[in-house]
């Protein structure tokens, strides 16, 4: 197979696509973000890396806290008016009609059409270049109800439609391929 090479480029795909709130619930605002993920299980924590120069960014700054919320296919219009639209001219919630949900630990609202909410608050910040990346633990998650089995105790995520961006496009990650570990999983007879 042939192999093309050039200098270094930010070409780790897919990544997911995620609507992060912040400020209060009088002043909230919404900033969409693919440069995320979990970086530690024990204590769950996790980032999000911003321009200096976007709204969310001193905002996030001054309260030391942020809530993720994931993007199902359902949100990808309200997930890319995020991204292009600023905050310093426009409340995100009341143009896209979405609902803001009084956060349980942050004072920042959630989204409430999201089906799960990450509540964070930053330890510190890093900055790196052209972005900041705030490192946070994750203090409270807030799921869709009807996601959740309550005999099994297990969460389906996989039953929402959830988005991810590559190169400048939106795609859904719905094709179920297999579970951990099952290339090493012995065979019933």
């Amino acid at each position: 197979m042939s192999k093309i090479t050039w200098d270094s480029g930010t070409l780790l795909y897919p990544l997911p696509v995620v609507m992060v709130t912040c400020g209060t619930m009088e002043k909230p605002n919404i900033i969409t973000i693919a440069w995320t993920g979990i970086i530690n299980t024990s204590p769950a924590r996790t980032y999000i890396s911003i321009r200096r120069e976007r709204f969310s960014h001193d905002i996030i700054l001054e309260n030391k806290e942020f809530t993720i919320n994931l993007v199902s296919e359902s949100l990808v219009y309200h997930a890319d008016f995020c991204g292009v639209q600023s905050g310093r001219r426009i409340n995100k919630f009341e143009y896209l009609n979405l609902t803001p949900g009084e956060g349980i630990k942050n004072k920042c609202p959630y989204i409430v059409e999201s089906p799960l909410a990450m509540e964070c608050k930053v330890f510190d910040v890093i900055p790196l270049g052209s972005h900041d990346m705030f490192l946070a633990d994750i203090v409270q998650v807030i799921a869709e109800e009807s996601l959740f089995n309550r005999k099994t105790h297990h969460f389906h995520i996989e039953k929402v439609s959830l988005v991810a961006y590559m190169h400048g496009g939106y795609y859904t990650v719905n094709k179920h391929l297999g579970k951990f570990g099952f290339s090493v999983k012995k065979r019933s007879k």
